[in-house]
């Protein structure tokens, strides 16, 4: 189910949202301009391996805390192709704003980087002797959509449902559309495990910033606005 809009009014210029997008969109073309080869070398730099944490704390450690731990934080901003980037970014429009709105700029992007943090540090756990590197803002989108689901559960979502060879839309609840694909996150996580290591979907990323979302817009509290109602 790919969700293609929301109705949802918003009070307010979604300014955050849409320089996240921008900033995405910088990155990723930059990446493509260093060519093939220095552009896998920047990724593995800056893209999160989760092998690089036992290493920094290991005897004669080659590998230093910073060089283990601010990739957390730059793998948000990477992706490994054009897909990855549409398909993160088209979420982050359809959901972010709305989230953006109720909890105000400034504490919606120290949400979204926390999410992305935890949904790394989460992909870390799980996945500790990987020597892949993770980019990818989805985990922090991942927290976007659990805040949605928590602050927004009835809003109707506008969905696009492949069926074979046909395609139709129809409006869903957002908690329908956010649980269902909660449900197919965890399930892929849960299968992947003591699979060989191979790349892919960082499931459990987007497991651990979902429920990070979730706790962090409960902890936060956002007051309800009057112009935060549903269109039905």
């Amino acid at each position: 189910m790919i969700p293609l809009r929301d109705r949802n009014p918003r009070s307010t210029t979604p300014f955050v949202t849409v320089s996240l997008i921008i900033v995405n969109v910088l990155v990723f073309l930059y990446q493509l301009s260093l060519g093939p080869r220095v552009g896998e070398a920047f990724a593995f730099t800056f893209g999160m391996i989760p092998a690089r944490i036992p290493l920094a704390f290991s005897a004669g450690a080659q590998v230093t805390v910073g060089q283990a731990f601010f990739p957390l934080f730059t793998s948000i901003f990477l992706h490994g192709g054009f897909l990855h980037l549409a398909g993160n970014m088209w979420f982050l429009w359809v959901f972010g704003d709305n989230v953006e709105d109720r909890l105000g700029h400034a504490r919606y992007l120290l949400f979204y980087l926390l999410c992305g943090l935890g949904a790394g540090l989460a992909h870390t756990f799980v996945n500790l002797n990987s020597t892949i590197p993770a980019v990818g803002a989805s985990g922090a989108i991942s927290g976007v959509l659990g805040a949605y689901l928590i602050l927004f559960p009835g809003a109707r979502v506008l969905t696009l449902i492949p069926l074979i060879v046909f395609f139709f839309t129809v409006e869903l609840p957002a908690f329908i559309l956010l649980l269902y694909w909660f449900l197919i996150q965890s399930l892929s996580g849960l299968s992947s495990l003591g699979g060989r290591e191979g790349g892919g979907t960082a499931w459990w990323a987007h497991i651990g910033g979902f429920l990070l979302g979730i706790l962090l817009v409960l902890l936060m509290r956002p007051s309800r606005r009057a112009a935060a109602v549903y269109r039905y």
